[in-house]
């Protein structure tokens, strides 16, 4: 398989949320591919065992504990990366579940908005201007959610959270053709995976329409190096076709003038559920 050539032997990836999931599951990949992985997550232990993992399956991996939402902790996330090597790939994954409606305590909305968006932010702006003016090709993946994109009601930190990364990732994208293709952005937008999330909530074996983290990075790989910005994957249950679907009615809700978020209107369900039938 061809990979986007920002997967080179010897450089350094950086991947946040790499304790667990998919963000463990892009560190194998990377590492099997030759890189040095250095590797961040607030869960310390979680972490370090993660990382002694890699070791042992023969992958330069180095822990580093970062608080993503913490700027000070992304800039010496950047000063470690700087001395294991050339860094050219960059992964913004780290992420916690969110913190219910609108009215919602402040203090999670501010948790979630502070690790899901601020920590994307906080390392774009310390690794990406270096990589701007690095003399090789190199990559950032921000990880996303379909949940940012159709705004399902329920989870509205998280949406909005997830929205925002959507938002400034294609912003980052457009910043990035100043660089005449050698740093791309890409947002990776997973479906239902079987992750830490899940076993949080009780779910101790994966369910049938989900899933692996590995397969989200199987679905990953080949798509950044055929250079796609919006990796959006399938799951067991939910096909491209369907997402697509979904995609387009929410984006028709402005178009047609709808009631913001009919998919979920009790006068539009009919014509929804007609919509995905047809």
């Amino acid at each position: 398989m061809s990979h986007h050539p920002a997967l080179a032997k010897g450089r350094v990836a950086v991947v946040t949320g790499a304790a667990d999931g998919i963000g463990l599951a892009a560190a194998r990949a990377f590492g099997q591919a030759g890189m040095k992985v250095l590797m961040a997550d607030i869960a310390v232990e979680a972490l370090e065992q993660a990382a002694a993992g890699l070791r042992a399956e023969g992958i330069n991996a180095v822990a580093q504990p970062t608080d993503v939402s913490s700027r000070d902790a992304m800039l010496a996330l950047r000063d470690r990366a700087a001395t294991l090597g050339e860094v050219s790939i960059l992964m913004n994954n780290a992420a916690r579940e969110g913190a219910g409606g609108i009215f919602a305590d402040p203090a999670r909305w501010h948790a979630t908005m502070d690790a899901n968006f601020w920590g994307v932010l906080n390392g774009v702006q310390a690794f990406v201007p270096a990589m701007m003016e690095a003399g090789w090709p190199c990559a950032i993946i921000n990880t996303g959610s379909k949940q940012g994109i159709t705004l399902p009601p329920g989870d509205t930190a998280y949406n909005v959270s997830k929205a925002a990364v959507r938002a400034l990732t294609e912003s980052l994208a457009h910043d990035l053709l100043a660089t005449g293709g050698r740093v791309t952005a890409h947002l990776l937008i997973p479906g239902f995976t079987y992750t830490g999330f899940t076993r949080a909530r009780g779910v101790t074996e994966k369910p049938a329409a989900a899933w692996t983290a590995g397969q989200v990075i199987d679905f990953l790989l080949p798509a950044m190096a055929q250079g796609d910005f919006y990796i959006l994957c399938p799951d067991n249950d939910v096909t491209r076709a369907m997402d697509e679907k979904r995609v387009r009615w929410h984006t028709e809700d402005l178009i047609l003038n709808r009631p913001a978020l009919s998919r979920w209107h009790p006068e539009y369900a009919e014509a929804f559920a007609s919509f995905m039938r047809d």
